[in-house]
């Protein structure tokens, strides 16, 4: 999980700039969110261009399976043949995939652990903080998940920060900047979103984040289903039900015992996607991706033709020959006639 760590590290620059210009960690966190799937766009038309080819082919593929279906050497052959006449990459798409996932991951470390990867506090100064709140009486109940304990911790930061012993781990300045950062959680008027939905009752406004967070996920897994609707027998299978119900309902629990922090970042992050992915399959359909490709293939064979000089191959070419003895004769009897 280091590299995560890591990448989060980085990415907390960004987020901890837009925090600095707006005051309010909604807000940063929808800006931040935006300037990272903007980065990210290359590999999502990447992997557009991977879903187009792969379509494009599916009908020569399974015609060729048709027909070398017993001899795997010589099917195997054919399809790096077609590979390279079409110009695709069998795992062209890979590498497009697996970047942005462990960019995403990089950003829930961000999000997730505020003062070692946003704040950029020392992470040994972090944990003497954390140790001390933890021996606070009662504060595992703020707490609600070890994993974000950051968040909790600035939840009660403002409580704690004249107390001898963070006193003694952060400098004044330090200080001013955790404060800061805690005040900037409000959302909406008066919405905390260091806030733990479970803590505030089952009927709390705060139920709304986790109910949204599967909304969102449920509703954008189903409307990118429908747009990219090539491979039905998949769709209909158990594994795509659990993708679209199952994981949202997951992490829609897990957002109801959370810091509602994090559940908003889900929510946002969900909802961009979803325009990000409206976007490219208008513009970036596989259709018009196939359309657009084999007008360059047709284009590219028109100017490769154009390059071959042109031969003179008559239709008949006995009818030719006789056509040129008879002209040669009757130049030789034009010639004789002249003589005489």
């Amino acid at each position: 999980m280091q590299i995560f760590s890591g990448i989060g590290w980085l990415l907390g620059f960004i987020l901890w700039g837009a925090f600095y210009i707006f005051k309010n960690f909604g807000i940063a966190i929808i800006i931040f969110t935006i300037i990272v799937k903007a980065a990210l766009f290359p590999f999502t038309l990447k992997q557009q261009k991977s879903m187009a080819g792969s379509a494009r082919m599916a009908k020569k593929q399974k015609e060729l399976r048709e027909k070398y279906g017993n001899n795997r050497q010589k099917l195997q052959e054919e399809m790096n043949k077609l590979y390279e006449k079409e110009g695709v990459k069998p795992t062209g798409g890979c590498l497009t995939t697996l970047i942005p996932m462990i960019i995403l991951l990089g950003i829930f470390y961000a999000v997730a652990y505020p003062l070692h990867n946003t704040l950029h506090l020392n992470s040994d100064d972090v944990t003497k903080a954390l140790d001390f709140a933890n021996s606070i009486p009662g504060y595992n109940h703020v707490v609600g998940n070890a994993t974000y304990q950051e968040v909790s911790l600035l939840r009660i930061f403002p409580q704690i920060q004249n107390t001898a012993e963070i006193q003694s781990i952060f400098s004044s300045s330090e200080i001013a900047r955790i404060n800061e950062f805690s005040n900037g959680f409000t959302i909406f008027g008066n919405v905390d979103l260091l806030t733990i939905p479970s803590q505030n009752g089952f009927w709390s406004w705060y139920l709304l984040f986790p109910v949204f967070c599967f909304v969102s996920n449920v509703g954008s897994s189903f409307i990118m289903q429908k747009m990219n609707s090539q491979n039905q027998a998949m769709q209909s299978g158990g594994c795509m039900k659990i993708i679209i119900y199952v994981l949202p309902l997951v992490s829609a629990w897990i957002a109801y015992s959370i810091p509602a922090a994090v559940s908003f970042y889900w929510i946002i992050s969900a909802l961009i996607t979803l325009g990000q992915s409206i976007v490219v399959s208008k513009v970036f359909s596989p259709a018009h991706m196939t359309a657009n490709s084999e007008a360059r293939h047709a284009a590219l064979m028109f100017q490769n033709e154009a390059k071959v000089p042109y031969v003179y191959a008559p239709r008949n070419p006995q009818a030719s020959a006789s056509n040129n003895s008879k002209q040669t004769n009757a130049s030789n009897n034009q010639k004789k006639k002249k003589k005489k």
